[in-house]
C-alpha cells in the first residue's frame, strides 16, 4: 500500500463523574496533540472531544494522517507514541480504529 494513509481512533474513557470524564478527555487530547512535529511521517494530527453527551458516543477521536503505510507502522512502535500510551495507562476502556488510504487529488 503506497501513498498517504488516514488513521482514525476513537476511545471511551474512564470516569465516574462529569469532572473525571472531562479531565480524562483533556489528558488524551493534550498528550496526543503533543506528538505534532515529533514523529517522522506523521503529517497531520487533530484530536476532537465529544460534545454530544449521548450515551453511545465515544469520548475522544484522533484523526491523523501519515505519508504511507510504513510511516503508520513505524508510529505504532515510536518511543513518543509509546510514552503517550503509557501515560494514559488504563484510562481507555474502549477503542475503535479505522485506517484507510487517502485518495490524492491532482490534475
Amino acid at each position: 500500500m503506497s501513498g498517504p494513509i488516514k488513521h482514525i481512533v476513537m476511545w471511551r474513557l474512564r470516569g465516574e463523574t462529569q469532572a473525571e470524564r472531562f479531565a480524562a478527555r483533556t489528558k488524551v487530547k493534550t498528550l496526543f496533540e503533543g506528538l505534532k512535529g515529533r514523529i517522522d511521517g506523521l503529517t497531520h494530527i487533530e484530536v476532537g472531544v465529544d460534545v454530544s453527551d449521548v450515551d453511545y458516543a465515544c469520548d475522544v477521536v484522533l484523526v491523523s494522517e501519515f505519508t504511507d503505510h510504513a510511516a503508520l507502522k513505524a508510529y505504532a512502535t515510536h518511543p513518543e507514541h509509546l510514552r503517550v500510551r503509557e501515560e494514559l495507562g488504563d484510562l481507555r476502556i474502549g477503542r475503535f480504529q479505522v485506517d484507510y488510504p487517502v485518495k490524492e487529488t491532482g490534475a
